[in-house]
């Protein structure tokens, strides 16, 4: 997906950021270029703030999605994903395991979600970065209560995982 939608704005850095800005968020375009957050329209000049370009670079990136097809498709049908726990955790007496990983493993999230069940403690939350959009994509899960200092060495046993981070 991230491949595509930076071949259509190759040639335009700006309206990449842009691009991207509304894939991390969200944030959806209308048939009319505008902008929304679920049903909340968020201005273009408070985008092209966080994106740190000029409110017109918006327009016209909302307006390229637009006319090509496989672009609009999914521009106009992204959400966001919901509040991520990992921030305020602490203040729900909840636990916050950050793992990273070779991105192209498979089964981090089965390995590590099974390992916290065996102890008894109940997964609040599963959040995994694209690691197409970020850099360093790493898997949060927030639990109902912090993990146990001992399921820290075999959370490192899992194939792939280079370190793990519990708070």
């Amino acid at each position: 997906m991230w491949d595509k939608i930076k071949h259509y704005f190759a040639d335009s850095p700006s309206k990449l950021k842009v691009a991207q800005l509304l894939v991390e968020t969200g944030l959806r375009i209308d048939e009319k270029t505008r902008i929304y957050c679920g049903e909340v329209e968020i201005p273009a000049t408070k985008v092209a703030a966080a994106a740190k370009v000029d409110r017109r670079v918006v327009k016209e990136t909302a307006e390229s999605i637009l006319k090509t097809d496989e672009l609009r498709q999914l521009f106009t049908n992204l959400r966001p994903a919901g509040p991520l726990l990992r921030d305020v955790a602490k203040y729900l007496g909840y636990g916050v395991v950050e793992i990273r990983a070779r991105s192209s493993a498979v089964g981090i999230i089965a390995k590590s979600t099974t390992l916290i069940a065996d102890t008894g403690i109940s997964i609040r939350q599963i959040f995994a970065e694209d690691p197409e959009i970020n850099p360093d994509p790493k898997l949060i899960i927030v639990t109902e209560k912090a993990i146990p200092g001992e399921l820290l060495p075999r959370l490192l046993q899992i194939p792939a995982v280079s370190r793990i981070t519990i708070s």
